[in-house]
């Protein structure tokens, strides 16, 4: 007997080609890319635009805001805006707006670029549950799997890609390559992404004012925003101080920080595994295995990076996006087949501003455990993380379990 609940859904007519369930995920993975391809060249982008060092990591902090903005007022639209309409103009925003990045020589502009960039690349968040909703839900899992797979991928491939380019053409070229990439991108959605009538009739105040309704009449989507919220916290605060501990104690250059990050790029292979394994009922196994990978993955860090193997913190940072990517990929499955067309955009909005917040949590998190007391302090927070998400997952069994059939 399948562990998923039978949920009912709404599909457009047309299923996806497999050519453009690859055009969405490039395109999900380059879009997420953008809020991070500033992060490791925060310190050029400041000196050239005169940005002083204590306020330099705004430079990615303004883009993760605009991101964070994007995902609650703008993803929500998706209810009550033609998704390919939707899609396109988000694209092309993005692109003027990288440019503008490119051409910045002062930090105002720049910073507006910036904010603009992060509101406009959560058009990723209106593709992923307009295609899910295109497929038939045994297979759902495996095409969300792919597409969280690309998007993964653009997360853990942005931060080397931009070193690389940066380090041969310097930094404005990272910001004007993207730009081309959505170019590209753009073109390819206008030739393959059919429309959709929207089915709701909601303006859009009673969009943002239904949303608590959404989130109060939907445990699965709860529970599941709980998890990914501790899921992406933990990512971000290994990512956030693992480059600090591989400078700072291993004595890794910036170019061998970037070949470590793309070994735990690997991770996103999981996720089609992930999505498949849900389709034939075990989503509850590939969670409760994503826990363990994190919490336990962190854990062993500390050890790893106390005999100063690089490989195995490879391996354990491998495990640990693969663990991230998995829960993601199960939760969204669970909640897009809760979600009917008519609020797919909002229950994602609410998912994904959720576990945004987890993600910047994070974030600080890794910064303030490894400069109070390095990285294993670092690793035993991630640790707590994993044992957080146990907890919460057996309170959400022991709940499942009363509830009736």
């Amino acid at each position: 007997m399948q562990d998923d609940e039978t949920l009912a859904t709404d599909r457009v007519e047309q299923e996806p080609s497999r050519a453009f369930v690859t055009v969405v995920a490039v395109a999900t993975g380059a879009l997420v890319a953008n809020l991070y391809y500033a992060q490791p060249l925060v310190a050029s982008i400041g000196a050239e635009l005169g940005i002083s060092d204590r306020l330099a990591g705004s430079i990615t902090s303004i883009t993760q805001i605009g991101y964070g903005a994007g995902l609650f007022l703008l993803v929500s639209l998706a209810d009550i805006v033609e998704n390919r309409r939707l899609v396109l103009v988000t694209l092309s925003l993005t692109i003027i707006a990288l440019i503008g990045a490119a051409v910045s020589t002062v930090a105002v502009p720049f910073f507006i670029a910036s904010f603009v960039v992060g509101v406009c690349s959560t058009g990723a968040q209106v593709l992923i549950p307009f295609i899910s909703h295109m497929v038939p839900p045994e297979r759902r899992g495996r095409t969300v799997g792919n597409i969280m797979g690309g998007l993964l991928t653009g997360i853990m491939l942005a931060r080397p890609a931009s070193l690389f380019i940066a380090a041969s053409f310097g930094w404005r070229a990272v910001f004007w390559c993207s730009a081309v990439l959505m170019v590209l991108i753009l073109v390819a959605l206008v030739r393959m992404m059919p429309k959709h009538a929207v089915k709701g009739s909601l303006h859009y105040g009673q969009i943002l004012t239904s949303m608590a309704g959404l989130w109060l009449a939907m445990p699965a989507l709860r529970w599941r925003a709980a998890f990914q919220f501790l899921m992406f916290a933990a990512f971000n605060m290994f990512w956030t101080a693992a480059p600090l501990m591989l400078a700072e104690q291993l004595g890794l250059s910036q170019r061998a920080i970037g070949f470590f990050a793309l070994a735990g790029a690997g991770g996103a292979l999981a996720a089609p595994l992930a999505g498949r394994l849900a389709d034939h009922g075990h989503s509850t196994m590939v969670t409760l295995g994503s826990m363990l990978l994190v919490g336990v993955g962190f854990l062993a860090t500390g050890w790893a990076a106390a005999i100063s193997t690089v490989v195995g913190l490879a391996i354990l940072a491998f495990l640990i996006d693969a663990g991230v990517q998995g829960n993601q990929v199960v939760s969204q499955r669970i909640i897009f087949s809760a979600a009917g067309q008519e609020n797919r955009g909002r229950i994602n909005a609410l998912y994904m501003t959720v576990t945004f917040i987890g993600g910047a949590l994070g974030s600080l998190l890794g910064t303030v455990t490894y400069h109070w007391g390095g990285w294993t302090t670092s690793a035993l927070a991630g640790g707590a993380l994993g044992l957080l998400l146990l907890i919460l997952f057996g309170l959400q069994q022991a709940t499942a379990s009363r509830q009736p059939a």
